[in-house]
């Protein structure tokens, strides 16, 4: 089978390797589309925190189930299935309250252990998540970043009635939103590329706000009045996003660290004490967090074409980074197809 690796940052080999074998509880999955994330983008300009290379990557995926081991149940050849990617202890602290997603010696299929990039994929049956017969493969493959919308979204708590501001309008600020907005928030989104705004716009995101032109306190006495708002998500991995919502979150307010960070940010801790504002982090997703997205997507609850730009057959790998790289903000989510 066609396997891709990146061996250094940017630098891409194919490989044949033979097929691997499903053990007595996992799942063989013949690996259909393969979504290009922020993080593996992150990976490709040897910008990423936790990677070293050789790395097979992909994480974000959808295929169908190959075959099954012997002590597999409820898991048929045919579904259509996505998988977590997650490799976990289930002895560390973290582990044992529940808390797996953030294990202490937490791998990730992508970037420390090996992932999805080629014609099949073995994984145990634990993480496989099936999916409805009528998603696209593409919709399957927008399950993960999805349940990471989920997943920052429910760390910021109850969001009936909020007020919500999310900064970055890129794939996963766009699903935060669409996420907190079906959770009964009121949503505001701000960036500084009209072109994702207007995909915002697209996926039923009506309050959009244009950073280059307007403020946050601008926006938000625009769009929520003189209450403003309490929450915040920070999706686009930047310093003065991170800053500005808190400078104009209400006192008292949260805010959630969504996006990745490539240069280590310097944040206004004065105003964080003296507003009493809470900052949290948020990391990936647990199972539970992805049976939810596939129920989200499947009700329509969040619309994931407008978020679809292009594809690439599998053997132009490098020319999806190429092209993330060159179209810069007019690109949202590209897919690798097998």
């Amino acid at each position: 089978m066609r396997q891709a690796i990146m061996t250094s940052p940017g630098e891409i080999e194919f490989r044949d390797v033979p097929v691997p074998k499903p053990g007595p509880t996992e799942v063989l999955i013949r690996v259909k589309s393969i979504g290009v994330c922020g993080s593996d983008v992150h990976v490709r300009h040897g910008r990423h925190p936790f990677t070293s290379y050789p790395v097979v990557q992909g994480h974000e995926f959808s295929g169908v189930v190959e075959g099954v081991g012997e002590r597999v149940r409820n898991i048929r050849p045919g579904l259509k299935v996505t998988a977590t990617p997650q490799i976990v202890c289930g002895r560390c602290g973290p582990c044992r309250r529940g808390d797996y997603h953030i294990c202490d010696v937490l791998k990730v299929q992508g970037f420390q252990a090996p992932g999805c990039a080629q014609d099949f994929f073995v994984t145990e049956s634990a993480k496989i998540v099936p999916l409805p017969a009528s998603f696209s493969f593409e919709q399957g493959a927008l399950v993960e970043p999805t349940a990471v919308g989920v997943h920052s979204v429910a760390r910021a708590g109850r969001m009936a009635g909020a007020n919500v501001v999310i900064l970055g309008a890129g794939p996963i600020g766009n699903l935060v939103g669409q996420v907190a907005r079906a959770m009964g928030a009121k949503v505001l989104i701000t960036d500084i590329s009209p072109f994702r705004l207007d995909i915002a716009r697209r996926c039923g995101l009506r309050s959009v706000s244009d950073a280059k032109s307007e403020s946050l306190e601008e926006a938000a006495a625009r769009v929520f009045g003189t209450k403003g708002f309490g929450t915040a998500f920070e999706c686009a991995g930047a310093e003065a996003a991170a800053n500005s919502a808190i400078w104009a979150i209400q006192k008292g307010g949260t805010i959630v660290a969504v996006g990745v960070y490539g240069d280590r940010p310097r944040i206004n801790m004065g105003f964080l004490q003296d507003r009493e504002l809470t900052l949290m982090g948020t990391l990936m997703y647990q199972r539970r967090d992805f049976i939810k997205a596939v129920r989200l997507i499947h009700d329509k609850r969040v619309l994931t074409r407008p978020l679809e730009t292009t594809h690439f057959p599998f053997e132009a790998y490098r020319s999806a980074y190429d092209f993330v790289d060159q179209e810069g903000e007019r690109s949202m989510k590209v897919f690798v197809d097998l």
